[in-house]
Protein backbone atom coordinates (compact mmCIF):
# COMPACT_ATOMS: atom_id res chain seq x y z
CA UNK A 1 0.00 0.00 0.00
CA UNK A 2 1.15 3.13 -0.88
CA UNK A 3 0.66 6.07 1.64
CA UNK A 4 0.92 10.04 0.11
CA UNK A 5 3.50 12.16 1.87
CA UNK A 6 2.78 14.46 4.11
CA UNK A 7 2.92 17.81 2.87
CA UNK A 8 3.86 20.76 5.48
CA UNK A 9 2.57 24.74 4.35
CA UNK A 10 6.36 26.32 4.71
CA UNK A 11 5.00 29.88 5.63
CA UNK A 12 7.16 32.55 4.91
CA UNK A 13 7.28 36.72 6.62
CA UNK A 14 5.52 38.03 3.93
CA UNK A 15 2.87 35.48 4.16
CA UNK A 16 2.24 36.66 7.87
CA UNK A 17 2.22 40.21 6.56
CA UNK A 18 -0.28 39.61 4.01
CA UNK A 19 -2.46 37.97 6.49
CA UNK A 20 -1.94 41.05 9.46
CA UNK A 21 -4.87 43.76 8.87
CA UNK A 22 -3.56 47.23 9.38
CA UNK A 23 -7.11 47.98 10.99
CA UNK A 24 -6.50 45.32 13.34
CA UNK A 25 -3.85 44.44 15.85
CA UNK A 26 -4.87 40.98 16.42
CA UNK A 27 -4.92 38.02 15.53
CA UNK A 28 -1.37 38.28 15.59
CA UNK A 29 0.84 36.35 13.36
CA UNK A 30 4.66 35.10 13.28
CA UNK A 31 6.64 32.90 11.61
CA UNK A 32 9.38 30.89 12.57
CA UNK A 33 11.48 28.09 10.94
CA UNK A 34 8.51 27.96 8.43
CA UNK A 35 5.97 27.71 11.00
CA UNK A 36 2.82 29.48 11.55
CA UNK A 37 1.96 31.17 14.94
CA UNK A 38 -1.00 32.78 15.58
CA UNK A 39 -2.28 34.54 18.81
CA UNK A 40 -5.41 35.62 19.33
CA UNK A 41 -6.16 38.78 21.30
CA UNK A 42 -4.49 38.43 24.76
CA UNK A 43 -6.67 38.88 28.18
CA UNK A 44 -6.55 41.37 30.37
CA UNK A 45 -4.40 40.42 33.07
CA UNK A 46 -1.61 39.93 30.36
CA UNK A 47 -2.14 43.91 28.77
CA UNK A 48 -1.65 44.81 32.61
CA UNK A 49 1.42 42.79 33.05
CA UNK A 50 2.83 44.13 29.99
CA UNK A 51 1.93 47.59 31.01
CA UNK A 52 3.50 47.89 34.28
CA UNK A 53 6.46 45.67 32.89
CA UNK A 54 7.24 48.13 30.15
CA UNK A 55 6.71 51.84 32.17
CA UNK A 56 8.68 50.25 34.72
CA UNK A 57 11.34 49.58 31.77
CA UNK A 58 10.23 52.69 30.14
CA UNK A 59 11.14 55.03 33.03
CA UNK A 60 14.79 53.17 33.75
CA UNK A 61 15.74 53.45 29.97
CA UNK A 62 14.77 57.05 29.67
CA UNK A 63 17.56 59.08 28.80
CA UNK A 64 19.69 56.33 27.95
CA UNK A 65 21.19 56.86 24.30
CA UNK A 66 22.19 53.00 23.58
CA UNK A 67 19.35 51.05 23.78
CA UNK A 68 15.62 51.79 23.22
CA UNK A 69 12.46 49.43 24.85
CA UNK A 70 9.22 48.90 22.53
CA UNK A 71 6.30 47.09 22.70
CA UNK A 72 4.45 44.48 20.28
CA UNK A 73 3.17 44.88 17.30
CA UNK A 74 5.93 45.48 15.83
CA UNK A 75 7.81 42.74 13.38
CA UNK A 76 11.29 42.04 14.30
CA UNK A 77 12.92 39.63 12.04
CA UNK A 78 16.14 38.33 13.12
CA UNK A 79 16.69 36.88 10.20
CA UNK A 80 15.30 36.28 6.83
CA UNK A 81 11.87 34.76 6.12
CA UNK A 82 11.34 35.41 9.94
CA UNK A 83 9.50 37.32 11.92
CA UNK A 84 8.86 37.61 16.10
CA UNK A 85 6.48 40.03 17.75
CA UNK A 86 8.21 39.77 21.58
CA UNK A 87 5.54 41.56 23.83
CA UNK A 88 8.23 43.78 25.17
CA UNK A 89 12.09 44.42 23.88
CA UNK A 90 14.69 46.10 24.27
CA UNK A 91 16.94 46.74 20.78
CA UNK A 92 19.93 48.66 20.42
CA UNK A 93 18.88 52.25 19.34
CA UNK A 94 19.09 51.45 15.76
CA UNK A 95 19.72 54.27 12.77
CA UNK A 96 16.67 56.81 12.06
CA UNK A 97 14.03 56.15 9.36
CA UNK A 98 15.24 52.25 9.21
CA UNK A 99 11.94 51.11 11.11
CA UNK A 100 11.64 47.35 12.27
CA UNK A 101 14.08 46.29 9.81
CA UNK A 102 16.85 48.07 11.84
CA UNK A 103 16.79 45.80 14.49
CA UNK A 104 18.82 43.10 13.98
CA UNK A 105 19.62 41.81 17.47
CA UNK A 106 17.22 41.83 21.31
CA UNK A 107 18.90 42.94 24.05
CA UNK A 108 15.81 41.47 26.03
CA UNK A 109 12.67 39.72 25.11
CA UNK A 110 10.05 39.34 26.95
CA UNK A 111 6.85 37.21 26.68
CA UNK A 112 3.83 37.51 28.85
CA UNK A 113 2.08 33.48 28.84
CA UNK A 114 -1.60 33.06 27.68
CA UNK A 115 -3.23 30.04 27.20
CA UNK A 116 -3.05 30.17 23.56
CA UNK A 117 0.81 31.27 23.12
CA UNK A 118 1.93 29.07 26.24
CA UNK A 119 3.57 26.30 24.11
CA UNK A 120 4.91 28.70 21.64
CA UNK A 121 6.31 31.19 24.30
CA UNK A 122 8.05 28.56 25.74
CA UNK A 123 9.38 26.15 23.25
CA UNK A 124 9.14 27.72 19.76
CA UNK A 125 10.11 31.14 21.11
CA UNK A 126 12.48 30.01 23.29
CA UNK A 127 14.36 28.30 21.04
CA UNK A 128 14.39 30.76 18.45
CA UNK A 129 15.68 33.52 20.85
CA UNK A 130 18.36 31.24 22.48
CA UNK A 131 19.65 30.90 18.61
CA UNK A 132 19.90 34.42 18.13
CA UNK A 133 21.92 34.79 21.54
CA UNK A 134 19.31 37.07 22.74
CA UNK A 135 20.38 38.72 26.01
CA UNK A 136 17.56 37.28 28.16
CA UNK A 137 13.96 35.82 27.28
CA UNK A 138 11.80 36.21 29.99
CA UNK A 139 8.25 34.34 30.26
CA UNK A 140 6.14 35.90 32.57
CA UNK A 141 3.57 33.04 33.95
CA UNK A 142 0.85 35.64 35.90
CA UNK A 143 -1.34 32.33 36.52
CA UNK A 144 1.95 30.73 38.59
CA UNK A 145 3.40 34.24 39.74
CA UNK A 146 6.55 33.68 38.83
CA UNK A 147 9.14 34.90 35.70
CA UNK A 148 11.54 32.40 34.30
CA UNK A 149 14.77 34.06 32.57
CA UNK A 150 16.51 32.68 30.18
CA UNK A 151 19.86 33.15 28.99
CA UNK A 152 21.17 31.87 25.33
CA UNK A 153 22.98 28.73 26.61
CA UNK A 154 20.24 27.90 29.60
CA UNK A 155 19.22 24.49 29.66
CA UNK A 156 16.23 25.11 31.94
CA UNK A 157 15.32 29.15 33.45
CA UNK A 158 16.24 30.85 36.23
CA UNK A 159 12.69 30.85 38.52
CA UNK A 160 11.87 34.23 40.25
CA UNK A 161 9.03 34.94 42.37
CA UNK A 162 10.05 38.14 44.10
CA UNK A 163 12.21 40.06 42.52
CA UNK A 164 14.47 40.85 39.20
CA UNK A 165 17.02 42.95 38.03
CA UNK A 166 18.89 43.46 35.00
CA UNK A 167 21.40 46.08 33.87
CA UNK A 168 20.80 47.96 30.37
CA UNK A 169 24.05 48.85 28.58
CA UNK A 170 25.13 52.04 29.39
CA UNK A 171 23.42 52.21 32.56
CA UNK A 172 24.87 52.60 36.20
CA UNK A 173 22.26 50.89 37.94
CA UNK A 174 20.50 47.95 37.47
CA UNK A 175 16.59 47.85 37.03
CA UNK A 176 15.38 46.25 39.65
CA UNK A 177 11.53 44.92 39.13
CA UNK A 178 9.10 43.82 42.60
CA UNK A 179 7.36 40.55 41.21
CA UNK A 180 5.48 40.17 44.31
CA UNK A 181 3.74 43.74 43.85
CA UNK A 182 3.24 42.80 39.64
CA UNK A 183 1.71 39.91 40.53
CA UNK A 184 -0.71 41.27 43.16
CA UNK A 185 -1.38 44.04 41.17
CA UNK A 186 -2.69 41.04 38.61
CA UNK A 187 -4.37 39.06 41.02
CA UNK A 188 -6.61 41.72 41.44
CA UNK A 189 -8.14 41.96 38.24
Amino acid sequence: MVMPAESKHRWHADDARDLQREDHAWPRYEVIDGELLVTPAPRRIHQFAIGELHLELGTYLRGNREVQVWLSPADVQLEPDTTVQPDIFVAPRGERGMGWIGIRSLLLAIEVLSPASLKHDRSIKRRFYQRHRVGEYWIVDTDAQQLERWLPDDARPEIMTDRIEWTAPGATAPLIIDLEALFAGCAEL
